[in-house]
């Protein structure tokens, strides 16, 4: 892992970075774009997600630039006697950056934000064809332990 790899919020600043890097996600299928006319879009997501006190949005820097992006969310079930779970959401390093260290400082930082907010534990989801990182997780300590279901709406 790389010593220079920095987390912290995002800030609207932010948000045309973070939109360029889930357009150039070929596997995602998530319809993202780094055309300007697309950017309202993102800064209303961005603002709904800053405005709710249970979603956060972070960047991973490396030397100053932003080169990664994940989301966290609590979620309080009334499984698990009234647990709090914190889904991380959104896990994307910039391609030209990956290796290095980043996607673990960035998943170390969620484990450890959840943690600190007393979580049973962390989720994720993560796109069946992504193997790599479904590796990556797996070695982070995460197990296969439910099967996931998604209906596209629009």
């Amino acid at each position: 892992m790389t010593d220079a790899v920095s987390i912290r919020r995002a800030t609207r600043d932010d948000v045309p970075t973070i939109a360029a890097m889930f357009a150039t996600d070929l596997e995602g299928g998530h319809g993202d774009t780094a055309d300007p006319a697309a950017l309202p879009d993102y800064f209303a997501a961005f603002d709904a997600i800053a405005a709710s006190p249970n979603d956060r949005l972070y960047v991973a820097q490396l030397d100053g630039v932003v080169v990664g992006t994940f989301q966290t969310t609590l979620i309080r079930s009334m499984t698990g006697r009234g647990s709090t779970n914190l889904n991380v959401e959104a896990v994307h390093v910039d391609q030209r950056f990956r290796s290095r260290g980043i996607g673990e400082a960035m998943m170390h930082f969620a484990i450890e934000a959840a943690r600190a907010q007393g979580c049973a534990k962390v989720q994720l989801t993560s796109n069946a064809s992504r193997i790599a990182a479904h590796r990556f997780y797996e070695r982070l300590g995460f197990s296969r332990s439910h099967a996931g279901f998604k209906m596209k709406l629009r």
